[in-house]
């Protein structure tokens, strides 16, 4: 393969704040592309492709911290979602070469079909330190040497604010389907034939949570985040499921609001015991449906390798994390809900439950196995949830 690196043009990274980093471009190159959006940093060293393609990335500029991004390549397994989804890439360094039997193309050629602009030779961990001192910031990045320094600056300073925005009508299904890929013979798990039916809120779900479901025998159906909550009830009253996963997705958790009210209804005491699990922004949209509410992080938590603490247990897991809201632990309500898991860099709430329901979420991602096992644990709990509603029938 030609090494390309000697053809790349410069790019500049401007933020809200002034600052101004210079590159060079790759991806979607010589389009006149100015992606403007909030810039995060994930600190994981491996993944990228996983979380370039991860919907609750939807609407950012992506940096990582890792020096030598590409090496591995890219192939159509290690993806999240239907496409890339980031708005932008940041990187210090683009391998010239990927090294990987399971590679089909290169991290370059992957983004310009995406139409995607990223850009390397940037010092990656000092901007960090900058998102981690003043907190998140919008950005603007291009490749177009038209547009000068004091008008990327401007663009960005004129970004919206991620607060306030719903995203996941532009990442969630539109209507409803089935999903029947498992993670495949290395786990060692297999659950039966004939499952309990599990109705998952696609909210922009990753596909490892689904596999996960999948492989320990769920049927999974995916809806559309605006489901009819009454639809949902009817069927579990008829015994056509036994259980409803909220799944992942971008955007301030706050602003879904319709599918807050349809999880209040689910969760409301006149309807009946449905085993419900929510994992990120289904963590978020559960409490919210059960009158806790949500707050904006600094600089969020998005890596590989986040300390939780599970209260129960005592035990402390390695967790993968991506999000840039968090649940005010002050406002569970002590009569119905209670916390279960702690972040222990920052002491923000990790996971609750409740304790009129069969209903619980985790802020976290078991099904990215940083641990690498460590949060399964969860997918267990939840799926002899729903079995025990196939056994016995819905309790009311």
């Amino acid at each position: 393969m030609r090494d390309t690196t000697h053809d790349r043009v410069p790019a500049r990274l401007a933020l809200a704040d002034g600052t101004l980093l210079t590159g060079r471009a790759f991806g979607a190159t010589g389009r006149g592309i100015v992606s403007v959006a909030e810039v995060v940093f994930n600190t994981a060293m491996t993944g990228y492709q996983e979380a370039m393609t991860d919907p609750s990335y939807a609407g950012q500029i992506l940096t990582l911290t890792a020096p030598l991004v590409g090496n591995t390549g890219v192939n159509p397994v290690d993806v999240e979602s239907g496409r890339v989804q980031i708005a932008g890439l940041v990187i210090r360094e683009l391998a010239r070469l990927h090294s990987s039997y399971r590679a089909t193309a290169d991290l370059s050629g992957y983004l310009a079909d995406a139409g995607v602009l990223g850009i390397e030779r940037v010092d990656t961990r000092a901007l960090t330190r900058v998102l981690r001192s003043d907190g998140v910031l919008a950005g603007a990045l291009t490749d177009d040497a038209s547009v000068t320094d004091a008008q990327l600056v401007a663009r960005a300073q004129q970004a919206p604010s991620m607060a306030g925005q719903n995203l996941v009508p532009e990442v969630g299904c539109s209507s409803a389907g089935r999903w029947d890929e498992g993670l495949g013979d290395w786990t060692g798990i297999e659950g039966p034939a004939e499952g309990p039916v599990v109705l998952a809120i696609d909210c922009g779900a990753k596909r490892n949570i689904l596999r996960h479901l999948t492989q320990r025998g769920c049927r999974v159906e995916i809806i559309p985040h605006d489901f009819d909550a009454n639809d949902v009830i009817a069927r579990f009253e008829r015994g056509e499921a036994h259980g409803v996963f909220v799944s992942n997705g971008p955007g301030d958790p706050a602003a879904v609001e319709a599918t807050i009210a349809s999880l209040r209804r689910l969760v409301s005491g006149d309807a009946p015991l449905i085993p419900v699990f929510g994992i990120c922004l289904g963590h978020q949209l559960l409490a919210l449906a059960s009158g806790a509410a949500t707050f904006k992080l600094p600089f969020g938590h998005r890596g590989a390798n986040q300390p939780v603490l599970d209260r129960e247990t005592g035990r402390v897991e390695i967790t993968s994390q991506n999000h840039g809201f968090a649940v005010d632990p002050a406002s569970l309500d002590a009569q119905i809900a209670e916390s279960t898991h702690i972040h222990l860099n920052d002491g923000t709430l990790a996971g609750f439950r409740r304790l009129d329901r069969p209903v619980f979420a985790v802020q976290h991602h078991p099904e990215a196995s940083p641990g690498p096992h460590d949060s399964w644990y969860l997918f267990d709990r939840f799926v002899a949830l729903c079995g025990e509603s196939l056994a016995l029938g819905i309790r009311t």
